[in-house]
């Protein structure tokens, strides 16, 4: 890593520290998050990455109906929960227990994952 990447990434606080990016905390196992919101963010992004991915995934293997949405909503909790509590090591009842990290932006996935997948089912099965 040159120096001139590193100094974007790394950004130089009042008292001398160095503040780690977003996108650095991300893959590092031992980040340490200091705002809530910060890692709550990286949950919901991280959901809607899973839901565009599935979605293709599903639209061109022509998975229909409930067998579908259900291995949906397993991948996309499970994946998340061993990432929250396995990978990144935070304590759960800082953001409100478990349930409150495993539905963090589901909804919203939820929705993108029917969408994605509809539009590439259609595309590419339907005459």
């Amino acid at each position: 890593m040159t120096s001139s990447s590193k100094r974007k990434e790394e950004v130089h606080l009042a008292n001398g520290a160095v503040k780690q990016s977003t996108w650095s905390k991300v893959f590092n196992s031992s980040a340490v998050w200091e705002e809530k919101d910060e890692f709550l963010d990286v949950i919901y992004w991280f959901r809607q990455i899973i839901a565009v991915i599935l979605g293709v995934i599903w639209g061109i293997a022509p998975l229909k109906g409930f067998l579908g949405i259900a291995i949906f909503c397993v991948i996309n909790a499970g994946l998340l929960y061993v990432y929250f509590s396995s990978f990144q090591q935070v304590d759960e009842e800082e953001y409100g227990g478990t349930w409150e990290l495993t539905k963090e932006g589901f909804m919203t996935s939820f929705a993108l994952f029917l969408v994605v997948w509809i539009i590439f089912y259609t595309a590419l099965h339907y005459d």
